[in-house]
């Protein structure tokens, strides 16, 4: 998945001139926290955020009076608050590099540019919408896990033994299972009528299979 794909195109800016008022204004109207400073021509010269404008907002406040502030607040300009040196991506960089990024930097946001040109937005929010579509969530649909070893085949081998069923596999994620070496969770989502079919045929396979929390994973471990 490439951050081309799933990026917001459809996007809001302002200028360095534009007042933090207006700035404010135009997050609350489309419920958004990032907004792109450019040039008007498409070149990003800043980036501004919902945290940036709380910033300017409290810094003088204990210090003047609530008429001092207002006056000030209407002198300031997204220019003054934006965050300057701005990190950006790219639309041929992966989705999973955007999300590492973001965790790292701890930012809520990336500006994509291409050929020194803004052209989209990526966000946590939107990151979390791909996490879903690759999970397969919707109507109709459960979740079945499978915890195996790290080998070659399994996942062939899981498919097969649905396909015998008749099963149509909606999504399919692996995770490592935390303080387990070389153990994995496989994450099966299948359409609701097939999941009784699918789970039988699992474990008439040998393979353990959990449809619920449980807290103790002993008895679904995969042999050594």
């Amino acid at each position: 998945m490439y951050i081309g794909w799933s990026m917001r195109t459809n996007l809001y800016t302002v200028s360095p001139e534009t007042s933090i008022f207006k700035a404010r204004e135009l997050m609350d109207a489309h419920r958004i926290s990032h907004l792109p400073v450019t040039d008007g021509k498409a070149h990003l010269v800043g980036f501004l955020t919902d945290r940036d404008l709380k910033k300017a907002w409290a810094s003088p406040a204990t210090t003047l009076s609530v008429h001092e502030l207002t006056y000030v607040l209407q002198k300031l300009t997204v220019g003054h608050v934006m965050t300057k040196e701005v990190m950006t991506v790219t639309p041929d960089m992966t989705i999973e590099r955007a999300a590492a990024m973001m965790m790292e930097r701890k930012i809520g946001g990336l500006p994509v540019v291409k050929d020194g040109k803004l052209v989209g937005i990526i966000t946590i929010t939107d990151l979390m919408q791909v996490l879903l579509l690759a999970m397969g969530v919707g109507e109709g649909s459960r979740r079945l896990c499978i915890l195996v070893r790290d080998r070659i085949g399994v996942l062939a081998e899981v498919g097969r033994i649905l396909q015998a069923e008749g099963v149509n596999i909606r999504s399919i994620m692996t995770k490592p299972l935390p303080n387990h070496k070389d153990v994995w969770q496989l994450l099966v989502r299948v359409d609701e009528v097939d999941f009784t079919n699918a789970v039988k045929g699992l474990k008439d396979a040998g393979f353990p299979v959990i449809v619920e929390y449980v807290e103790d994973l002993t008895p679904f471990l995969p042999k050594p």
